[in-house]
């Protein structure tokens, strides 16, 4: 059985330098997406008329299309009108953009959660409209929705993988180049599947802390 050689020897150090793309994607995607999701939520529940349209309309067209065609517009089709990304560059805004809309939803449950009194109570402690919101009624919302947040960080690690679909060599990408030379696409995509596993693991573990660590008191099961 070469089974373990191959593993060890071929798989794992293409599949470790696939492991640090797929790091470069996810980490600033997350950040970056969390952050627009903050900010789009918070135009979707408290914006002008107008403002609020756009920010659903977004969200609508970014949540009812496949994220494989949004990245194949950023990547492909930008180029016709003379705007031309990097692989890595479309990747990266692609799940952005795609992120973004996802956890402007679970933040505009967090804020309609929020009672008005919050403001209330801001405003009458001499905070301006604008400052209660930014200092009081956002970050209880950014904690009121942080499992759902965490639960589309999760789902970002995973489709992370279709980051190869715009000749980013990630992940997936390193595992598709191996199996397509080797054949062996049984030992080659379990042991992708097992570094997925793990960063999700590590994912949902550090996830779990910060939730424990934001939990407003007296708010969900203690």
């Amino acid at each position: 059985m070469d089974t373990l050689p191959f593993l060890t020897g071929e798989v794992m150090p293409m599949l470790n330098e696939g492991l640090v793309m797929s790091l470069k994607i996810i980490i600033p995607s997350a950040t970056l997406g969390l952050l627009l999701g903050i900010v789009l939520g918070t135009v979707r529940t408290y914006g002008s008329p107008w403002m609020r349209r756009l920010g659903n309309g977004y969200a609508a067209a970014i949540r009812g299309t496949p994220l494989v065609c949004q990245l194949f517009i950023l990547y492909f089709g930008l180029p016709h009108i003379g705007i031309y990304l990097e692989p890595y560059q479309a990747a990266v805004l692609g799940f952005v953009l795609c992120n973004g809309a996802y956890h402007s939803e679970y933040i505009r449950g967090g804020l309609l959660a929020t009672r008005r009194g919050q403001h209330l109570a801001a405003q009458a402690l001499g905070f301006s409209s604008f400052g209660s919101m930014l200092w009081i009624v956002v970050p209880q919302a950014v904690r009121r929705s942080l499992p759902g947040c965490g639960n589309e960080i999760i789902y970002l690690i995973k489709y992370s993988s279709l980051a190869y679909v715009v000749t980013v060599m990630e992940l997936t990408g390193m595992a598709k180049q191996i199996a397509s030379d080797t054949f062996r696409f049984t030992e080659v995509f379990l042991a992708v599947g097992a570094y997925y596993l793990a960063l999700v693991t590590i994912a949902t573990f550090v996830l779990k802390k910060l939730e424990e660590r934001f939990r407003i008191p007296g708010f969900g099961v203690s």
